[in-house]
C-alpha cells in the first residue's frame, strides 16, 4: 500500500522547499516534519466531491507531488513515510482514536514512530488543526515544547498512550495509540471510514489546516482562522465561487472541479479541527 522502491525523492524535497537530503538524525527528522506541515495542506475536499481516497504509493506521489494537493491522515502520513523510508529512517505506522468529542472514534487516524539511535520518536504531519509542529521523543509524562504549543503523551487505560496538549489552563485529549501491528488492511479500514462513513468529520465539513513559522491557517466550513500564538483573526468566506479562490491563496489547493460540485455543509460538525 505505502511502499515504493523507486520513490521521486528529490521531487519530494522539492515540494517541501528543501534543497537537499536529511541525516537520519532527530534533527534531519525534525526538518522534514516541519516543512512538510508548512507546505503540504490537511485537507478533505476530494472526500466531499465524492472521489475515492487512493492510499497506494503511486496515488500519494501524484496526488500530493504531482498535482501539489494535499490530503488528510492517511495521506499525509502515508507520503511522509514513504520519504524516511527512501532516506533509510526506521519508521512504522501506528494506528489512532481520536479523543478531542465526548466519545473515542474507531482507529481513523494514523501517526508514524520513528527509531534512530535506540530513541523513539512519534511523528505526525497529518493531524490538522493544533496538532504537532515536530517530532517528539516518546517519553511519557515529558511534556514538549514546540513553538510555544505544548505537547505531553500519557497512559490512557484502555486506549494505549494519549497525546495531549496544553490549552487554556489544562491538558486536553488529541488521540491514543499503542504499539500493535499496523498491517495493509488496517490502514485500507481506517481510511475507508475516514473517507466514507456518515459520521466521518470529513464527508460532513470543509477543513483545511497548513502550519507557517508563527501559527497556523485554519479552515472550518466557511471559517477562515489565520492564527498566531493565542492572537486568532477570522472571517467568513461567501458561499459563492470566490470560495474557491481563498482556498487557493491560503492554502494553494487548486482543485479541479467548479464551486457547485462542493456539497454544502451537512450539519455543524462535533469536531473541531480549526
Amino acid at each position: 500500500m505505502v511502499t515504493l522502491t523507486d520513490f521521486p525523492l528529490q521531487a519530494y524535497l522539492n515540494r517541501i522547499g528543501l534543497k537537499g537530503g536529511v541525516s537520519q538524525t532527530p534533527k534531519g527528522l525534525d526538518t522534514l516534519h516541519r516543512a512538510q506541515t508548512c507546505t503540504i495542506p490537511f485537507e478533505n475536499f476530494d472526500v466531499l466531491l465524492g472521489r475515492k481516497i487512493d492510499i497506494r504509493a503511486h496515488a500519494l506521489i501524484e496526488k500530493l507531488l504531482g498535482q501539489k494537493r494535499g490530503g488528510y491522515c492517511f495521506e499525509l502520513n502515508g507520503l511522509f513515510f514513504l520519504a524516511l523510508t527512501a532516506m533509510g529512517f526506521d519508521a512504522r505506522f501506528v494506528l489512532a482514536r481520536v479523543h478531542v468529542s465526548d466519545a473515542a472514534s474507531p482507529r481513523a487516524h494514523v501517526a508514524i514512530i520513528v527509531q534512530i539511535d535506540g530513541a523513539a520518536w512519534l511523528a505526525d504531519v497529518g493531524f490538522g488543526g493544533n496538532g504537532l509542529r515536530a517530532p517528539m521523543p516518546f517519553a511519557l509524562d515529558t511534556p514538549a515544547d514546540q513553538d510555544g504549543v505544548q505537547f505531553r503523551l500519557v497512559e490512557a487505560p484502555p486506549f494505549g498512550v494519549m497525546l495531549q496538549t496544553f490549552e487554556a489552563g489544562e491538558w486536553s485529549n488529541n488521540y491514543s495509540f499503542d504499539l500493535e501491528h499496523v498491517g495493509e488492511a488496517d490502514l485500507e479500514m481506517g481510511n475507508h471510514f475516514a473517507s466514507t462513513h456518515p459520521e466521518s468529520i470529513f464527508t460532513k465539513a470543509r477543513i483545511a489546516n497548513i502550519l507557517n513559522s508563527s501559527g497556523r491557517v485554519s479552515l472550518m466550513n466557511f471559517s477562515l482562522s489565520h492564527v498566531t500564538g493565542e492572537k486568532r483573526e477570522s472571517e467568513t468566506l461567501s458561499d459563492d465561487p470566490s470560495y474557491m479562490d481563498a482556498v487557493k491563496s491560503n492554502f494553494g489547493i487548486a482543485l479541479d472541479a467548479d464551486y457547485d460540485a462542493l456539497p454544502g455543509v451537512l450539519e455543524p460538525p462535533s469536531l473541531d479541527l480549526s
